[in-house]
């Protein structure tokens, strides 16, 4: 794999997929990159360059753990951007990727064409996914041989008496078969101290990143699946409400890695925003 240096020496590494026009991708997690695949055969339409964060993946573990707040990853991106001598690029976050994402919007503006937000996290502009929204959306998969179970632990994981998100899982993900199941493990963090100290104090500035976001004058796409408990559907429009220039897309039928639970809607989805 490719790397470079990051500001404080760490060296990254990022992989590459496709042809085409450059995408910058950042991952979720905070966990390296293997789980977003070709998104979905977006690799067709672009050139992907995917990002595996500091101390996952193939990139090095950083001396200095506070290194791994969302606010320093943002830093990561521009000497990345840097490294492959753009003057801008298209940019893509996925889930926890989307605060590094829009932190690097709000902090580099000039440097990005085009945002995509894909299944977004909301806890840099200090939106609150309440418990209760969970619920109502988890209730639309009633007729799912597993709900009885997986709402049961999700409603003990809201009320704060349980804290079983193994058995939460299927509600992530537009079907539950063993393709999801192999998929969702994948993707799943191995770098503790990384999770740890993503959101650490300091990490987010919602107010300073609002006002930033409302003069982010680039086209945003906030893409999230009917079903994503991760990202529900109306904590996503209430972000696409703060960029002047949004189009909020909810793909039908999907989860939290819609790109799995139809290819070819989500790539067609993208390619036609990114142009």
């Amino acid at each position: 794999m490719p790397t470079f240096c990051a500001p404080d020496g760490t060296r990254l590494a990022y992989r590459t997929i496709g042809d085409g026009d450059p995408l910058l991708c950042i991952p979720g997690g905070p966990t390296d990159s293997r789980y977003l695949g070709d998104l979905g055969g977006l690799s067709r339409h672009r050139r992907l360059i995917l990002l595996d964060p500091r101390g996952t993946g193939g990139s090095a573990v950083p001396g200095d753990t506070a290194s791994y707040r969302c606010d320093r990853l943002v830093e990561d991106v521009e000497a990345l951007r840097a490294h492959l001598g753009l003057a801008r690029t298209d940019l893509l976050g996925h889930s926890a990727g989307a605060n590094v994402a829009m932190g690097y919007a709000a902090r580099y503006p000039r440097g990005i064409g085009k945002l995509a937000l894909i299944g977004p996290s909301t806890r840099a502009v200090g939106i609150e996914i309440t418990g209760a929204t969970r619920l109502d959306l988890a209730r639309l998969r009633k007729d799912e041989p597993w709900f009885p179970a997986a709402f049961a632990a999700l409603e003990a994981v809201s009320a704060g008496t349980g804290s079983d998100w193994d058995a939460v899982t299927p509600f992530f993900c537009g079907r539950w078969d063993d393709a999801a199941r192999e998929h969702h493990a994948a993707g799943l963090p191995v770098n503790r101290e990384a999770v740890a100290h993503f959101g650490a104090d300091g990490a987010f500035a919602p107010e300073a990143t609002r006002a930033a976001l409302a003069a982010f004058g680039a086209p945003v796409l906030l893409l999230t699946g009917e079903f994503d408990l991760n990202s529900p559907p109306r904590s996503t429009a209430e972000l696409a409400a703060l960029f002047p220039d949004a189009t909020l897309s909810v793909q039908a039928g999907a989860g939290h890695y819609p790109w799995v639970d139809d290819a070819g809607r989500f790539a067609a989805a993208v390619a036609a925003f990114l142009g």
